[in-house]
């Protein structure tokens, strides 16, 4: 396969799109980008979007697997316009449910000379691979048109080939990687329709592109070097071409590509995890294009009017899980309050130590701290660090305190607490703090260190002392410093 890379212009007609995922399993991260520019290059255009499942291939059908892929793209908002009217909506289409159409199709080809009827049984192509044929050898092309009537007359099963050229080369424009050259001997006679009547899916592919007036089709680069073999079918039916454009692969690292077989998270995979989708929509989108601007942070409507065919990769991206959690943690910023809430109820409420507290007052301390929604589990083992106080946490060398300074500090602050705390509110406990501090010598930030330390057995909290004595509410603050007292 060669290259030579050349820049072709959009024309003027509508642009259609598709997107066209076998239901073999989760839509992984790589399907998702593919549905991504489909969309947001026929938005771009002011063209449609068509969304297709290809289930030619009933050995590998995942049950469930077609709801996963329509409530993914409903979850990343990638609407598609048109298809089979169901119940007064559109529904997608499916190729399954379109078999007597491609009959037709392959039969012409077979008039054409594209294709034609192939009678080898299992056994005689399993003893050409291991006689260490990499192709089929055209045996049944070389049939007499007699002998191949006679056979059809009988029933025998058969399938039907594609007829490739054996000599030359097959040349096609692509919008990112300009001129390919494939040589035809590198193509082999494909199946097109199977024994059992059903398209393969290069076959349905191709006529289903076709009948759906897909103009534009975009794929990954592993199709690059089979895309002859569709233009092979366009030519022997004699119909129009769509132009190509091939994206490269999204890899887990620097040799190993994406994958759903080798268990790579999906999209549905981070949306429970806690990430938000149209954060992960953001990320997927900078996968493989970057827009004219330095901007790494824009919604999808933002991203329709910046796509740009020029602005896709010729090089490999890979996936990095810390650039995702950097652009969630920004997303999650500007949640209001009652949403973080609400995504992060699910997982405080699996976490007993808290039941006691104020989870709405929670997310508010937690939510600027969080890079996805999950985090807030982790965050919140604070809550469980009083009951293994280690009372080596008050050696603090910054604010020259030590265990005998806490010891002086806490009875004397206990007391002072108890008497004058606005116990409903705590709405003095900054005054108190402030005034108990001027009044025995201390500096403020000793005393906040040494209330906090004993409110919580924790150096890290999601806020200060004041936010901590709030979260546990007045009852349990009074407590946890006796409690403290005594272990002094």
């Amino acid at each position: 396969m060669s290259t030579n890379s050349k820049t072709t212009k959009t024309n003027n007609s509508i642009v259609r799109t598709r997107f066209a995922p076998s239901p073999t399993g989760y839509l992984h991260i790589g399907g998702l980008r593919t549905a991504c520019y489909a969309y947001l290059f026929a938005k771009k255009h002011g063209g449609k979007f068509i969304l297709r499942i290809e289930d030619t291939d009933l050995e590998r059908k995942v049950a469930g697997a077609e709801e996963v892929i329509y409530n993914t793209l409903k979850q990343a908002g990638l609407h598609y316009d048109e298809g089979p009217d169901v119940g007064g909506e559109y529904g997608p289409y499916i190729q399954s449910e379109r078999k007597a159409s491609y009959g037709q199709y392959a039969q012409q080809l077979v008039k054409n000379g594209g294709a034609y009827p192939c009678f080898c049984s299992v056994e005689r192509l399993e003893k050409m691979r291991e006689g260490g044929a990499t192709k089929y050898d055209k045996h049944c092309l070389k049939l007499s048109k007699d002998e191949v009537a006679k056979r059809l007359a009988n029933g025998e099963p058969h399938v039907i080939r594609q007829n490739i050229p054996q000599t030359g080369t097959t040349e096609y424009a692509d919008l990112v990687f300009g001129t390919i050259t494939i040589d035809n001997d590198e193509l082999e006679d494909g199946v097109l329709i199977k024994s059992d009547g059903m398209p393969t899916y290069n076959f349905a592919n191709v006529i289903d592109d076709y009948l759906m007036g897909i103009n534009y089709v975009m794929r990954g680069t592993e199709y690059l070097s089979s895309t002859p073999k569709y233009n092979h079918i366009y030519d022997g039916l004699g119909l129009e071409k769509p132009q190509y454009i091939h994206m490269q692969p999204i890899m887990r690292d620097s040799k190993h590509k994406l994958s759903k077989r080798d268990g790579d998270a999906s999209f549905d995979d981070f949306v429970k995890s806690g990430y938000l989708p149209d954060a992960i929509l953001n990320y997927i989108i900078l996968l493989g294009w970057s827009p004219k601007s330095n901007d790494e942070k824009f919604t999808l409507k933002q991203a329709e009017e910046m796509f740009t065919v020029e602005g896709l990769s010729k090089s490999p991206s890979i996936f990095d899980l810390e650039k995702l959690k950097w652009l969630n943690a920004q997303y999650i910023k500007e949640l209001s309050e009652e949403e973080f809430y609400k995504l992060a109820t699910p997982f405080l409420n699996s976490l007993e130590h808290i039941k006691d507290l104020d989870k709405k007052y929670l997310c508010t301390l937690l939510q600027s701290r969080c890079s996805i929604i999950r985090d807030v589990v982790e965050l919140c083992d604070f809550i469980k660090a009083f009951d293994n106080f280690d009372l080596n946490l008050f050696i603090s060398e910054k604010w020259k305190t030590d265990i005998t300074v806490a010891k002086a500090m806490l009875p004397p602050l206990l007391k002072e607490l108890t008497a004058k705390v606005d116990m409903e509110e705590l709405s003095n406990l900054s005054e108190i703090i402030e005034g108990f501090a001027i009044a025995n010598g201390y500096k403020k930030g000793q005393v906040l260190l040494v209330f906090r330390l004993a409110l919580t057995g924790s150096l890290v909290t999601p806020g200060g002392a004041h936010e901590m004595a709030k979260l546990l509410g007045t009852e349990v603050m009074l407590s946890r410093l006796a409690t403290v007292i005594q272990r002094l």
